[in-house]
């Protein structure tokens, strides 16, 4: 509200003396224009305090609205984070869910592998067994064959082609032995019961003599010429070399090849080194004398060690398949010291 304006007021101000002094007339006029002036202004004050209570009340209704309008928002939000609380409870709740399934899965799948782990084992323990079994009937039947079919044979390498057609493949078995033993030529129980080029037709392409087949008559007389053979260690027919060995099948030749490394470094290295019946390798170690059935169980002196390294150094690749190919009744003839000592362990 605000206080009436001087200008408001009677342009003329009297005092009281003035006014007690005023005759009717004047004092009239004077009370109308100021109850004139007070009426203008309380007018236009009220105009002001309507104007104000009605800004007032616009005001309080735009407060209202915003007031509900927040709280429907508020209402609004609450519901939301209500529901994704909610949801979130129920994720979670899925989650605990999986992960105790996938935990009881994992146990399952665990005691399953350790099953199976099992049942592995077994299968290659099984296996193991059965290749042993495997092994040793091969042994046996290896061992029948060269007990039945070959245990009398001898045979000879390296003797070239025709050299039989003066004398015949026995007669150039007693020239054998007389030039390499002598005395046995002359022994009248040594008798060859047959002779034989193996294999029976003769391949041009090939370069190597095919190998000549002995059978005697007792093992006796075998074994006695297959050691005076080894003992002198080079054997020659008219001054070439050839080769006398005992007549085995392919499993124990074979067998007998998977110690050719060994050997060569074991001779090399001055341990007499010697491949026994059916393929076990002998050798001399500080005067005693080991023998190996199988490389598995192998233990080499410290001098040969490592073997393959040292067979790189003083046995090269062309001396070792010279060796192996002779025996096979492949390839030329050796004619270097180091391709015959590697023949003559086998």
């Amino acid at each position: 509200m605000m206080p009436p304006n001087k200008q408001n007021i009677p342009s003329q101000d009297y005092e009281d003396d003035e006014i007690e002094e005023m005759q009717d007339t004047d004092f009239k006029k004077f009370m109308i224009r100021t109850f004139r002036s007070f009426q203008k202004q309380i007018l236009e004050l009220q105009k002001s305090l309507l104007d104000r209570i009605e800004n007032l009340s616009h005001e309080n209704e735009i407060l209202r609205k915003n007031q509900n309008e927040t709280q429907k928002l508020v209402e609004q939000e609450s519901v939301i984070v209500k529901r994704n609380q909610n949801e979130m409870k129920s994720s979670i709740d899925q989650m605990t869910n999986t992960l105790e399934s996938l935990k009881n899965r994992m146990g399952e799948a665990e005691e399953r592998i350790s099953d199976l782990e099992e049942r592995e084992q077994q299968r290659i323990q099984s296996n193991q067994r059965k290749e042993e079994e495997i092994r040793n009937l091969k042994n046996i039947v290896g061992n029948l064959q060269d007990t039945i079919k070959k245990n009398n044979n001898i045979r000879v390498l390296g003797v070239p082609e025709g050299m039989e057609r003066e004398k015949g493949l026995e007669g150039l078995f007693s020239e054998i032995l007389a030039e390499n033993i002598p005395g046995l030529d002359k022994d009248r129980d040594i008798l060859v019961q047959e002779a034989h080029r193996t294999p029976s037709k003769h391949d041009q392409k090939r370069s190597s003599p095919r190998h000549i087949v002995i059978k005697l008559t007792t093992v006796k007389h075998k074994e006695k010429i297959l050691k005076c053979a080894r003992e002198k260690r080079q054997i020659t027919l008219r001054g070439s070399p050839i080769r006398l060995t005992a007549d085995f099948s392919s499993e124990t030749l074979q067998a007998r090849r998977e110690w050719r490394d060994i050997a060569l470094v074991l001779r090399e290295k001055n341990c007499q080194p010697r491949i026994l019946y059916p393929a076990k390798l002998s050798f001399v170690n500080e005067g005693e004398i080991k023998t190996f059935h199988s490389k598995q169980k192998l233990t080499l002196p410290p001098l040969v060690r490592p073997c393959k390294r040292y067979l790189k150094m003083c046995y090269t690749q062309k001396h070792r398949n010279t060796a192996i190919n002779m025996k096979e009744g492949k390839g030329r003839t050796p004619t270097s010291k180091r391709a015959w000592e590697a023949q003559s362990i086998y």
